[in-house]
């Protein structure tokens, strides 16, 4: 074989590619893009995945503040590069700080975020940085790039034997990756001065861009720190906002440059009408999910509520409820499934879970309900263990536990607490339905002698509740409400 006609056989799968390739000009820069997608296909990519991040997140129950959000970005999308777009904005049902957007339109919003704008300018500051990621077809720009560089790796692999097929995967992980947490700094700012232009047009104050930013960069910090020392992963929003500090020369810049889209006096932040939205919204997990009191985890919609053991850290995770010891010696797995055809627990164990044979069996002591527990050697997280095993039959569910500890031959040191949580299991009380429901946040006016560390106390809230109350009201680390003025609080 030739050097030219192995070279041609080694482009030719590149030259397919530009063939399938489009070269079209850039809604926002009008400049040429070579893009591997059409907008039809664009939309059409957003409109298939749409459905899958509903699922995935849960929409927030609340028609009014869907309706609100919706509008508000509405306004925005009119006076963006791509106006003839259908626009969706939706509130998810997600505590973590977070927006994102599709591409074709979808946008998202948390809920979690929320809480922490306290403004209607501060919220089109965010859906418009959103929507210039849509115009700015960041999306599209993410995926072609990772398409070329799949059909580069395509072809070096037949001169560099050994990379394999694996990077086919992990360029579309890379690709969702990025429309969930954010793209390369260069894009997050493009899409910053893009809102910062939206909103001006629609008459905010394009400052709000700075207010929003230094607010997120400080709930950003404090929820490092609070990860860090629950031993944890930090949920903060992916954005602009992540990637630079308020102070930032060219975060300045771009609200600067906004100001030459101004009609009018363009001043408008509209905190009442927010608020007002706001007020009732969930703070922190979702009833529909489960919530954790201390060491009790309740369910609403499932009619249970449980105590694990003092001090433990409780994880909400898709599958199970999981808590660890807090010196990560023990682990108990909580987990609710059908019961299906099984009559009874120790049925359920045999044929659904087949732990094997079971060592001091019998019924969970003290508990109301049908229940069987023992002690079985299987397999666990921490390797082969004998394991506290308890179902627990409620209604048409099955609860299941497993009890387990990190080192062999510990189990004894635990067991009376796997038991004891077990036994705790028991359909929600009327005091457990109010806890249940979760945790709401309510606005009032501030009175004379009110701190956030005196609100804090009448909260519900945990240790962290004085910096809490004081990062939704924007007054971190410093400042106290003032008489008269409308705050945030949680109930």
């Amino acid at each position: 074989m030739t050097l030219v006609s192995r070279m041609f056989r080694l482009l030719a799968p590149a030259l397919l590619f530009l063939g399938l390739a489009s070269c079209v000009t850039n809604p926002v820069s009008g400049t040429p893009d070579l893009v591997f997608m059409t907008e039809a296909q664009e939309i059409s990519l957003g409109r298939q995945n749409d459905p899958k991040i509903r699922q995935q997140y849960g929409v927030y129950d609340d028609p009014k503040l869907q309706a609100y959000v919706q509008r508000v970005g509405e306004r925005l999308a009119k006076k963006s590069h791509r106006p003839h777009l259908k626009y969706t904005f939706t509130v998810l049902d997600g505590d973590e700080v977070n927006a994102f957007a599709l591409p074709g339109g979808y946008i998202y919003i948390t809920r979690g975020i929320l809480a922490y704008i306290q403004n209607e300018a501060e919220l089109a500051a965010v859906l418009g940085h959103e929507i210039g990621h849509v115009t700015a077809r960041h999306g599209v720009g993410q995926y072609t790039r990772a398409m070329t560089a799949q059909i580069g790796a395509g072809i070096l692999s037949q001169v560099v034997p050994g990379l394999g097929n694996q990077i086919g995967q992990e360029l579309i992980n890379i690709i969702g990756n990025a429309l969930l947490s954010g793209y390369g700094r260069e894009d997050e700012l493009q899409a910053d001065r893009l809102g910062a232009e939206y909103i001006t047009r629609t008459g905010y104050n394009p400052e709000a861009v700075i207010g929003v930013v230094s607010i997120l960069k400080n709930q950003e910090e404090f929820e490092k720190k609070r990860a860090a020392a629950e031993n944890r992963e930090p949920r903060v929003y992916h954005g602009v906002f992540a990637s630079h500090p308020s102070a930032d020369d060219r975060l300045q810049q771009a609200v600067a440059e906004a100001n030459r889209f101004k009609t009018g006096a363009t001043t408008q932040l509209a905190r009442d009408d927010y608020l007002k939205h706001l007020d009732g919204v969930v703070f922190g997990d979702s009833p529909r999910e489960g919530v954790r009191r201390g060491s009790s985890f309740y369910h609403r919609d499932l009619n249970f509520a449980v105590d694990f053991p003092a001090s433990w850290k409780i994880a909400n995770q898709p599958k199970a409820v999981v808590a660890t010891a807090p010196d990560r010696a023990a682990r108990l797995d909580f987990s609710v499934a059908n019961i299906g055809k099984a009559n009874h627990p120790r049925e359920f164990i045999d044929t659904r879970l087949k732990t094997g044979d079971l060592a001091r069996t019998g019924k969970v002591e003290g508990s109301k309900l049908t229940s069987h527990t023992g002690v079985a050697h299987i397999n666990t997280p921490f390797g082969k263990r004998d394991t506290r095993v308890s179902v627990l039959f409620h209604g048409p569910k099955a609860f299941v536990l497993f009890g387990t500890t990190k080192e062999a031959g510990q189990l004894d040191r635990y067991d009376a607490q796997f038991l004891a949580t077990a036994r705790s299991l028991r359909p929600l009380s009327e005091a457990d339905k109010k806890l249940a429901n979760g945790l709401r946040l309510r606005t009032k006016k501030a009175v004379t002698g009110d701190s956030f560390a005196s609100l804090a106390k009448k909260s519900p809230l945990n240790q962290h509740g004085e910096s809490i109350l004081r990062l939704i009201n924007a007054r971190f680390p410093e400042g106290e409400p003032k008489p008269g003025e409308v705050i945030k609080v949680i109930e």
